[in-house]
């Protein structure tokens, strides 16, 4: 388990520790499960912004379906 030391500003500080401690009832860790549970939405957030910026270049760079296989669609139910 790490451990990190941060400075907030005293204003978002103090909201933090109220909701975190509403969210988990102010036992006990409170403060690191909530503090955990903002950084992992945060590393999805970063992450999902990633998959989009990769995708949107895929997209305007073209993507290669290969070469049509049937020329007519009377082809496709030939026997």
């Amino acid at each position: 388990m790490g451990t990190i030391t941060v400075n907030v500003r005293d204003d978002v500080e103090k909201r933090f520790r109220d909701i975190a401690g509403r969210r988990y009832s102010k036992k006990k860790g409170f403060l690191g499960k909530a503090i955990t549970e903002a950084m992992e939405k945060w590393i999805d957030e970063m992450r999902q912004k990633e998959i989009v910026k990769r995708e949107l270049k895929v997209l305007e760079e073209g993507f290669d379906m290969g070469k049509p296989l049937f020329k007519r669609r009377e082809e496709l139910y030939e026997r």
